[in-house]
């Protein structure tokens, strides 16, 4: 297996928690870090060293990849099986050249297969493998985080606690979602804002940061009129990611498109309501009667970000959800009128575990390669994982 696994990213997070998953299934792994993946990686006492461990090699024919297309490194003696998702559509055309010389492409949701597809892929040479969560982590009461706004005032100390968790970066709409927020709310609301946010460096953070503070609506409406925001910019273990989706209540996105959304499915998984846009990854564990999809529609992608990024999304549409349908789903939430409404909770800890994940890995791969030539076990001497947290967000 090949993938990144010691950074911050999601790409990251679900290598380890596929690795996780395979070990305990008795699976033999051999693992390779991708170099060059993130600019930022995990602190080294969050970081757990079991991974580097996984260096032995397997008696296996297949190699599975974890990155985008264009990144894969294929073995020319072994099968290559590409995991990798989209978070627009169509998926770029070099995408689908470099994926047409690899044996299988594996993808989390409908969206990014028909991404793929409409790109050219053929249907038979793509298929579907859902993400989840780890139940026992994300399933279980949690205390809170003693968060501050910047007044000092307890944010637990609001009845109405939204969360927002995400990189800094133009597909996740940060702007568009404190846009809305500021659309919403007023000071005198019984409600907070938590974003946690993460960035490549202060240079982004600052940036960021003065587009938050200029940002105005069309009567002169400042954020700090609204609803009070707190802006979270460190780095969470696992062991304090159920504690700050204790801090909260509902969970809140505008986002332009999503590959999965592991924050928004770990917070279905610890009890939170949903306000996310009706498009890509959300429709994959989400329905009417558990959340709040707010109306999107399709849009050229506008790229403000890098160069390199951006050219991935040419020629590709997203979806932009409703504003100001959102913002009257934050005030029906502020004023209770959500109160009745199921959750997602109990679907996604049934239905989207790691280890049903795993499980359906394993039919994919075993569909076109012979299992005793695929898979090797590990022995009662070998090494599981020793702990559930060793990522940071």
């Amino acid at each position: 297996m090949c993938g990144p696994f010691r950074g911050l990213t999601g790409y990251d997070h679900h290598v380890r928690e596929f690795v996780r998953e395979l070990a305990r299934q008795g699976v033999a792994v051999e693992l390779s870090n991708l170099p060059l993946w993130s600019p930022r990686s995990l602190p080294r006492p969050l970081r757990d060293p079991w991974f580097e461990t996984l260096c032995r090699p397997v008696d296996a024919t297949t190699v599975l990849h974890f990155c985008m297309p264009h990144q894969v490194r294929s073995h020319p003696d072994r099968r290559n099986v590409n995991f990798s998702m989209f978070e627009a559509t169509p998926a770029p055309a070099d995408w689908i050249a470099y994926n047409r010389q690899h044996d299988h492409v594996i993808v989390p949701t409908e969206s990014s297969r028909q991404a793929w597809v409409s790109g050219g892929l053929p249907e038979e040479h793509v298929s579907l493998c859902p993400l989840g969560v780890n139940p026992e982590v994300f399933g279980r009461p949690a205390g809170p985080l003693p968060l501050r706004v910047a007044n000092s005032d307890a944010v637990a100390e609001r009845r109405v606690r939204f969360l927002n968790v995400s990189e800094i970066g133009a597909r996740k709409n940060l702007i568009g979602l404190l846009r809305t927020w500021l659309k919403a709310t007023c000071a005198a609301d019984d409600a907070v804002l938590i974003l946690k946010i993460g960035h490549t460096g202060e240079a982004q953070r600052t940036d960021f940061q003065r587009q938050a503070d200029a940002l105005r609506l069309e009567g002169g409406k400042r954020l700090v009129e609204a609803a009070p925001v707190c802006f979270l910019y460190d780095i969470y273990s696992d062991s304090e990611m159920p504690r700050l989706y204790a801090s909260a209540t509902h969970y809140l996105s505008m986002s332009f498109g999503e590959g999965w959304d592991q924050p928004a499915m770990e917070a279905a998984a610890s009890g939170l309501r949903l306000i996310v846009p009706r498009h890509s990854a959300y429709t994959a564990y989400l329905e009417d009667r558990t959340a709040m999809l707010t109306t999107s529609r399709s849009v050229p992608v506008e790229w403000n970000g890098d160069a390199a990024t951006g050219g991935l999304f040419a020629g590709a549409r997203w979806w932009s959800p409703d504003e100001d349908e959102a913002a009257r789903y934050i005030r029906d939430a502020i004023e209770g009128r959500d109160a009745g409404k199921a959750t997602p909770q109990s679907r996604v800890l049934s239905d989207f575990t790691w280890a049903k994940a795993v499980t359906r890995l394993r039919e994919i791969l075993d569909g076109f390669e012979p299992r005793r030539r695929f898979w090797r076990f590990w022995s009662t001497t070998d090494r599981l994982p020793a702990r559930i947290a060793s990522k940071g967000r």
